[in-house]
């Protein structure tokens, strides 16, 4: 077979080469002269008698502790499990429940621990009303953004009425670096004139005007008729704003409208359908106003819309990562505490030779 190097022993056979070493010595063969003609390592045999004497078993363990010194406290789980059952956050996906906690100092838990704690107790099923993303989409290639209004995303979307073949369209104009609704409007038609009202109500909110050509803002948009209307073309021209526009079919082209239009539409208070503009107005002025400073964005580190476009994301996320490492630390002085002796493992003891154990 050759030397017995490398290789893990079953404990069986452990026990049967201590035995093998002992009758040895009894007969006059030394410890040394027997492992050399075993081909194993003596201090592999001296360990393994160390370890019989302690009463310690002789099955192979992993390296290291059996369990990880930062592993989440037990009261941390009740409140995970507490948190998710709550009315208030029943349709939140583990990630965001775990950034919600993060920030109301309910505890410091990442998004795989919050995952598995809830998974673990069946939680995990249908949280939310829609279904799984496929997780192929690809971003286009873009220039980078460095920070707000250097890039406006902007579309249509349907909303359905009462009344079968009419709708209502919501024009919605979005920061691509911060992910902020920059300008919305509610109307009973798809219009250049509406469109021109939705780029001015952007221009103003945000006051580009007052900033010089070079710094304002480019927009991007698909190929539909009201974008590439003269009115339209006129504005960004006027006003110094490139106006790109996305690929026929190709909704990749301008992910974050769509996605946006997603999460609008996926929305556990959604009513589907609106009587009329006025209720459709009312909605989203309480919607957008929760998108921009209560909705914790998965694209930007899971911070709020608002958040991101006032330059507060990065220290957001380093008081975050703080808290986070914190929390390990409190853990593992927890973990290392010495156990109750209730909670003691049994260790398992072997029979060995009277000659070992003495």
């Amino acid at each position: 077979m050759g030397p017995i190097t490398g290789l893990w022993i079953k404990e069986q056979t452990k026990l049967a080469i201590l035995t093998v070493i002992e009758t040895s010595q009894q007969q006059g063969v030394s410890a040394r002269r027997s492992c050399s003609l075993l081909a194993i390592a003596h201090r592999r045999v001296v360990r393994w008698q160390q370890q019989a004497r302690q009463g310690q078993p002789l099955a192979n363990l992993s390296p290291g502790p059996q369990e990880p010194l930062h592993r989440v406290l037990p009261e941390e789980i009740d409140q995970i499990v507490t948190l998710a059952q709550s009315q208030e956050y029943v349709d939140l996906s583990h990630r965001i429940l775990a950034v919600t906690a993060w920030d109301q100092g309910l505890f410091q838990a990442s998004f795989s621990t919050v995952y598995r704690v809830l998974k673990e107790r069946n939680l995990m099923t249908a949280r939310g009303p829609g279904g799984a993303h496929n997780g192929h989409s690809k971003a286009p290639v873009r220039k980078d953004l460095t920070g707000p209004n250097q890039r406006w995303c902007w579309d249509i979307s349907y909303l359905m009425t009462g009344q079968k073949g009419e709708y209502l369209y919501l024009y919605l104009l979005l920061d691509e670096w911060s992910r902020k609704v920059i300008h919305w409007r509610i109307s009973w038609q798809q219009t250049a004139e509406e469109s021109r009202c939705l780029l001015e109500g952007g221009l103003t909110d945000q006051n580009i005007l007052d900033l010089p050509e070079d710094q304002r803002p480019e927009v991007i948009n698909d190929r539909g008729r009201q974008m590439k209307a003269k009115p339209i073309q006129r504005l960004c021209e006027d006003h110094g704003m490139p106006q790109l526009f996305a690929r026929p079919r190709t909704p990749n082209d301008n992910p974050f409208i769509e996605s946006a239009f997603s999460t609008v539409k996926r929305a556990p208070e959604y009513p589907g359908r609106f009587r009329d503009d006025d209720q459709a107005v009312a909605y989203f002025k309480r919607y957008f106003t929760w998108y921009d400073t209560e909705h914790y964005h998965s694209g930007i580190d899971y911070v709020t819309p608002q958040q991101a476009h006032d330059g507060q994301r990065q220290i957001i996320v380093d008081q975050r990562r703080a808290k986070k490492l914190a929390q390990r630390r409190r853990r593992r002085a927890e973990n290392q505490k010495p156990k109750p002796a209730h909670e003691k493992q049994t260790n398992i003891t072997l029979t060995m030779p009277a000659s070992l154990v003495a």
